[in-house]
């Protein structure tokens, strides 16, 4: 430690950067306002010129450069010698230098926190990718791109929320802890409650549970949740992330994608200005409607092969073989038909479109289609080559949904370890009677990578998931871990 004067219990700000910035535009190049503030934050920038120091003061809302004269601001000597890092806390008066630049002329500041690390400063900021996601509390300092991207975060929870809440739906909570892992095709992460001697999950969605209080008799409900998938860590995928689902009775399907594509294309409005933005370098169309098309229409476009359910699962394994689609003995037409797609057509969706008409077979919580054999009311929005959503017309009948089951648990025994359980209470909910309800899953993490244009979810999880620090060398973020490479 060195010399300073003790830390203060509390310091009471008045003044922030970006209000001071409001407040004083266009203030002329060397007025002195007289008006006297306080502000407080770390010290991001100094420079000393003789006896004049400028600096730069960082706050939650922006900067402000600090201008201290020697014959003005207190114990000058020391101000001189702070530490790139620095938290101070600042009185001082509002002015404008003689080139303009809108400042505090530093009469009395106090030392808040010292920083015992060196602090990287402004200009060079921290470009080792490892190290901006293990230490964000100095990336969201330095990094500019970053502390935008997690405001728009904030915000477009906040505005998902409201939007949601304007349209009737209410916001519940349901359990973390599962005692049978579903709602999902996934990985669990299995703990154990000592009290009760009992193995739990950590949930990989809240589907079953939410779904359960709409035959409670709530008609529309969401939860934004946190959900954990034991599954490989890639540009896209992290195993604690966040998702919206909710659930609407006498909903279908067609009313969904009318909810997801005027929710995204507000979003994109309020935090983008406009449903066109620009993602990675390439212009992307939000606007409302959205193309839809079946994953054999998609299939066709790609490779330009025609494929359905009635198509021999030899033929499939062969189309599978010709363009490096991995398959396991135990897929059905269905699976091998939805890897086929996964593989070689959903990269090249650009501008959204929901992919309809799922296989039963892959899709053991969604309503038989209407009119096709075989298939389900179930679609996912692909946009910018990336799935956005997963929802369907929700399957009611209990005696279907027991068989679903079933179905999951021989795919588990034969190695399957993404397969679901049988959940009997939610059976049991089933019997009481479902209405027509259509269902939603949204990637909160993806929905605000594509309009805060980053390509790494990295990017928009405070605290993403890392191998262990003492392991040499980052994680390649082109390649999973503990799972498959992304396409």
């Amino acid at each position: 430690m060195t010399d300073r004067a003790p830390v203060p219990y509390r310091f009471e700000p008045n003044a922030t950067a970006a209000g001071l910035k409001q407040a004083y535009d266009g203030l002329e190049a060397g007025v002195e306002t007289g008006d006297q503030v306080t502000v407080a934050g770390r010290l991001l920038l100094r420079r000393g010129q003789g006896k004049l120091v400028f600096g730069q003061l960082a706050d939650a809302t922006g900067r402000i450069q600090l201008f201290a004269p020697a014959d003005v601001t207190s114990r000058f000597e020391e101000f001189g010698k702070l530490s790139l890092g620095d938290w101070i806390g600042v009185t001082g008066e509002v002015m404008a230098t003689r080139k303009g630049e809108l400042s505090i002329k530093v009469l009395e500041w106090t030392v808040l926190a010292e920083t015992r690390r060196p602090f990287p400063d402004k200009w060079h900021g921290l470009t080792d990718p490892d190290t901006r996601y293990r230490q964000r509390y100095v990336d969201l300092w330095v990094t500019d791109e970053a502390r935008r991207a997690f405001l728009l975060r904030s915000r477009l929870v906040s505005l998902t929320r409201r939007w949601l809440e304007d349209r009737g739906f209410m916001e519940v909570e349901t359990p973390v802890f599962h005692p049978v892992p579903g709602g999902a095709l996934a990985k669990p992460f299995t703990t154990h409650h000592n009290a009760l001697d009992l193995d739990l999950y950590l949930r990989i969605a809240p589907e079953l549970y939410l779904k359960r209080l709409v035959v409670g008799g709530f008609d529309k409900v969401f939860e934004i949740a946190r959900v954990f998938r034991n599954e490989g860590i890639s540009p896209r995928h992290n195993p604690e992330f966040t998702m919206l689902e909710l659930y609407q009775a006498y909903a279908d399907w067609t009313d969904i994608m009318e909810l997801v594509e005027n929710l995204v294309a507000h979003l994109a409005t309020e935090l983008c200005g406009s449903t066109t933005i620009t993602y990675q370098g390439r212009e992307l169309d939000l606007s409302v409607p959205w193309r839809r098309a079946t994953l054999a229409e998609l299939i066709h476009e790609a490779i330009g092969v025609t494929v359905s359910l009635a198509t021999p699962v030899d033929e499939l394994r062969a189309l599978c073989d010709e363009h490096d689609v991995p398959w396991q003995d135990h897929y059905g037409p269905g699976k091998l038909i939805l890897e086929l797609y996964e593989k070689t057509a959903e990269a090249a969706q650009w501008n959204p479109v929901f992919a309809t008409e799922y296989p039963i077979e892959v899709s053991p919580l969604a309503r038989p289609h209407r009119e096709l054999p075989g298939m389900t009311e179930r679609f996912e929005a692909i946009v910018a080559g990336r799935e956005l959503c997963n929802a369907f017309s929700e399957l009611l009948d209990p005696d279907v949904q027991r068989e679903r089951f079933e179905d999951q648990v021989r795919q588990g025994q034969a190695g399957d370890d993404e397969a679901m359980a049988v959940d009997e209470d939610y059976l049991r909910a089933l019997d009481y009677g479902l209405p027509p309800t259509g269902g939603l899953g949204i990637g909160i993490d993806r929905l605000v990578m594509l309009l805060a244009d980053v390509g790494t979810i990295r990017d928009v999880v405070l605290f993403p998931t890392l191998r262990p620090e003492q392991v040499s060398g980052a994680v390649d973020e082109d390649e999973a871990v503990d799972g498959e490479p992304e396409p």
